[in-house]
């Protein structure tokens, strides 16, 4: 038995959740709404302030889809009520974000400042010219323009320089070696 499909799924007060027959299912909180199609292949049961996922049968496939399930419905909870962040941070010199309206720019050593727009859902805080926030209630999407943010300008592992996730540790190498 899946440790995480068996788990039910907590519904905090002011969230509600619906699902139509073919399993799509939709969250409305007080961040907002998600929706999503999940497998069609699991019962999703809801009763008094809990989701229950409860899979077929032991097959590998549904196995593999009852814990998936679960968590699928588990981060849209937590995205209407809490939300999500990613940090990143910019390191080099002459390296800095600027918000301008919703998008963001990114100067990171190129001739051209490099502008990414902000996709519906997705918001950019830049509390210090070289660190960015990522705020949203989709988790996957949030890590989605998270990582096209670092992949600008990947850390190279030489000096340390570009741009990464906060807490992240760059492998370092030595060089040229000497004569």
């Amino acid at each position: 038995m899946s440790r995480i499909g068996k788990k039910p799924v907590e519904l905090p007060s002011g969230v509600e959740i619906s699902v139509s027959g073919d399993n799509f299912v939709t969250v409305k909180g007080p961040l907002g709404q998600l929706e999503q199609q999940l497998p069609q292949a699991m019962q999703i049961q809801v009763e008094d302030n809990q989701v229950q996922v409860i899979r077929p049968s032991d097959e590998k496939e549904h196995r593999a889809l009852h814990g998936l399930s679960r968590s699928l419905l588990a981060n849209m909870v937590e995205g209407v009520t809490k939300g999500y962040s990613r940090n990143l941070e910019l390191v080099g010199v002459g390296y800095r974000a600027a918000l301008q309206g919703k998008d963001i720019t990114l100067t990171v050593g190129y001739s051209h400042p490099v502008v990414i727009n902000a996709p519906q859902g997705i918001e950019f805080e830049v509390p210090a010219p070289n660190k960015i926030t990522v705020k949203g209630i989709d988790k996957q999407a949030v890590g989605q323009i998270a990582a096209e943010i670092r992949a600008v300008r990947k850390p190279e592992p030489y000096l340390g320089k570009g741009i990464k996730y906060e807490g992240e540790r760059i492998r370092r190498k030595v060089g040229k070696a000497g004569k």
